[in-house]
């Protein structure tokens, strides 16, 4: 049989007390609903269906990288209710996983087991929790065989002792879904018509329910408050920290790490405390990051270092290379190897040449800088005129002086010096010295002035 998936994400989250969608609340940088889907397109599924319905719009537009099936629910009456409006986009040959946006951290190793059982008969997955409140009960026979569930507030005080519980998720043969679903009522405190309500009719009529347990309860918890969230954000951060010590590299403290996408390491790779990486981040063998350094999207070759408090964002920095601290390296932003990049210094769009530095307190944009130059602090590309951006070019070995500014479109040719506090409009040639700046006067007899009496 073939496998299709609904994930259910129609529910408004009202207890989350904000106006985004919650499946659209984030969850170790990505949505909520987008962790559902990948762990869904792990199983290769022939389609993913999603269920919508508050908030509908701004959720295909945030989930518009994936190829997903939208089916809407109009009315909000249940779990029943939603998964029936995605009946007629099903192959009748296909076994179905339904799945629930706001449950984020199922492993692919779960519903495959799931999937497995399902194959020529229902399938629920349970979780038994120490404290089961406001999760429905699974019922089962004096044989341990699946009975029923029943919601929390339908059950009964020996029913509410039962610590075996719904996780909502279940996988089913689509035709038994067909038959099923259109009979489920709503005869209860909530007045919806729930999903597990098909797995009873099944029983009733003689098909065994199978079943199958997740041994961390975390999987499947779900999303109802932004306190529920928080926690989950620990979980997954807690997780990703210890993959990364398992496969080598060190943390300073483990507690106090963020990744909010995809951190790829090398070997003897060193990360302090409060380092936060998102987007896809590769750093290469004998990196160190230092603290409360921010890095998205870029990549650190090996043996190079970022010191405290940098914030890298696309960005490429070569083998070798120092960085920091308090250094910005904004987009486009490419060091060769050995370069240096120091304190409080911002780039742009900067391709900073092998062995080049730019230690002290400068901003470098558009820049196409050669081997072995040296900027002097405060110097600054003046690459923006208010309507267009220029670019400044400095050749191998050329040495900037400390206060000089930079208006592109110029050339510093190899080997050019410019004398610090210049102001450099255009071309230095090759090996020469430019100097542009006031010639010094000294006055003699010059008096401090002085603060007047105000008697």
């Amino acid at each position: 049989m073939t496998l299709e998936v609904i994930i259910l994400a129609a529910g408004q989250g009202s207890r989350m007390r904000s106006s985004t969608p919650k499946v659209l609340h984030l969850l170790g940088g990505k949505p909520l609903l987008q962790h559902v889907v990948d762990a869904a397109r792990s199983l290769k599924p022939k389609a993913v269906h999603v269920v919508v319905g508050h908030g509908a719009e701004a959720v295909r537009e945030a989930m518009a990288g994936n190829a997903l099936n939208w089916v809407q629910q109009t009315e909000q009456l249940g779990t029943g209710h939603a998964v029936l409006q995605a009946l007629p986009a099903l192959d009748a040959d296909s076994t179905v996983l339904v799945l629930y946006g706001d449950v984020p951290l199922v492993s692919s190793a779960v519903l495959q087991q799931l999937v497995d059982a399902a194959q020529q008969a229902p399938a629920l997955l349970t979780a038994v929790l120490e404290d089961p409140s406001g999760y429905g009960r699974v019922l089962r026979d004096a044989q341990n065989r699946f009975r029923a569930v029943v919601e929390h507030k339908d059950a009964s005080a020996d029913e509410l002792a039962v610590t075996e519980v719904n996780t909502g998720i279940l996988a089913a043969p689509a035709t038994l879904l067909q038959r099923y679903l259109p009979r489920v009522g709503n005869s209860n405190q909530q007045r919806e018509y729930y999903l597990p309500d098909v797995l009873s009719l099944s029983v009733a009529d003689g098909i065994a329910v199978c079943s199958a347990s997740v041994a961390d309860p975390l999987e499947v918890l779900g999303v109802n408050d932004q306190l529920q969230l928080s926690r989950l954000e620990r979980e997954l951060q807690r997780q990703r920290a210890e993959a990364l010590l398992i496969s080598g590299v060190r943390l300073a403290d483990p507690a106090r790490i963020d990744i909010r996408g995809e951190l790829t390491c090398g070997r003897d790779v060193f990360i302090d405390v409060n380092c936060v990486f998102t987007g896809d981040v590769v750093l290469g063998d004998g990196v160190h990051i230092g603290p409360n350094c921010v890095i998205s999207d870029s990549q650190i070759a090996a043996g190079s270092e970022v010191c405290a408090m940098s914030h890298l964002q696309q960005a490429r920095v070569g083998d070798s290379c120092h960085v920091g601290p308090y250094a910005r390296l904004r987009p486009g932003t490419e060091l060769a190897a050995g370069a240096r990049v120091g304190n409080f210094v911002e780039t742009k769009k900067a391709h900073i040449g092998a062995g080049s530095k730019v230690n002290h307190l400068s901003y470098i944009g558009d820049c196409e800088m050669g081997e072995g130059a040296n900027i002097g602090a405060g110097t600054i590309t003046c690459n923006y005129d208010g309507v267009n951006k220029h670019i400044t070019r400095i050749g191998d070995g050329a040495f900037v002086g400390s206060n000089a500014t930079l208006v592109a479109p110029v050339e510093i040719g190899s080997g050019g010096f410019v004398a610090a506090g210049s102001t450099i409009t255009r071309e230095v040639p090759t090996a020469e010295l430019a100097v542009a700046r006031g010639k010094q006067r000294n006055i003699s007899g010059w008096k401090r002035p002085g603060k007047k009496n105000k008697d």
